[in-house]
């Protein structure tokens, strides 16, 4: 059985849903929702690009004396800012040809009440995206599998719990689980880190529609093994 895991982001970025979309290497995708909150992160803001520059889109919170609390446990402070969201989509998106197939359904996703968790609402989103995509890979918190440990400990443990003997790992964790090769070389794990050559590409949803998915997976490489990935960091090295 194959896995891969990651923290829950605020409408996360092509990458992420290919990592999910992986039907024919990954089985289950575990949501990292016990791990600590970061401020001003992809855990509740993102950016949109208009024709002005960059957006900031940010889920407003509750922080002060919170400073230690799990990304599960965080709650929004103000439901307001969805208003704002749905009409910076509206106002960069409305001319896009499948944007009144879409935008109503996206509409429902981020209401909320002020009080209500950070996490639901990204799961929300993340759920509502990979449907509308056409993205059927099964998704668990997890909070609700109550593994224990530190970074590559945590993860084997979280594959030990699902069943799962073969991790897909986004290149950006490679640096700690290349320098903890041994724990999971222990728990019989192979390990796979995700490529691929992201396709330039407008808003997917509202300017490709049903395409979404195909335009995704047009990218998509074989996952590089631990040895290309150790070959690439020692060749950096080499060249610093």
């Amino acid at each position: 059985m194959k896995i891969a895991i990651s923290q829950p982001t605020y409408l996360p970025w092509l990458g992420y849903f290919d990592l999910i979309d992986q039907v024919d290497q990954v089985d289950v995708f575990v949501l990292l929702d016990d791990v600590q909150f970061e401020r001003r992160s992809w855990q509740h803001c993102n950016r949109m690009k208009t024709p002005i520059g960059l957006q900031w889109l940010t889920v407003p919170v509750m922080f002060h004396g919170r400073f230690s609390q799990f990304l599960k446990d965080v709650e929004i402070r103000d439901a307001e800012f969805s208003r704002t969201h749905l009409r910076a989509f509206e106002q960069n998106d409305r001319r896009s040809r499948f944007f009144d197939r879409y935008f109503v359904d996206l509409g429902a996703c981020p209401k909320c009440t002020a009080g209500a968790l950070l996490a639901d609402l990204d799961l929300r989103l993340l759920e509502w995206l990979a449907s509308a995509m056409g993205i059927r890979t099964r998704l668990v918190r997890s909070s609700g599998l109550q593994q224990a440990g530190r970074r590559s400990e945590r993860l084997a443990n979280i594959c030990a719990r699902v069943g799962a003997d073969q991790y897909i790992s986004p290149l950006g964790s490679a640096g700690y689980l290349l320098e903890e090769v041994n724990l999971r070389a222990d728990r019989a794990i192979a390990v796979a880190f995700q490529h691929c050559e992201y396709p330039q590409y407008a808003q997917l949803i509202f300017n490709e529609g049903e395409r979404s998915l195909e335009i995704l997976r047009s990218g998509r490489r074989h996952p590089f093994s631990t040895l290309q990935v150790i070959e690439q960091v020692q060749a950096r090295r080499q060249a610093s």
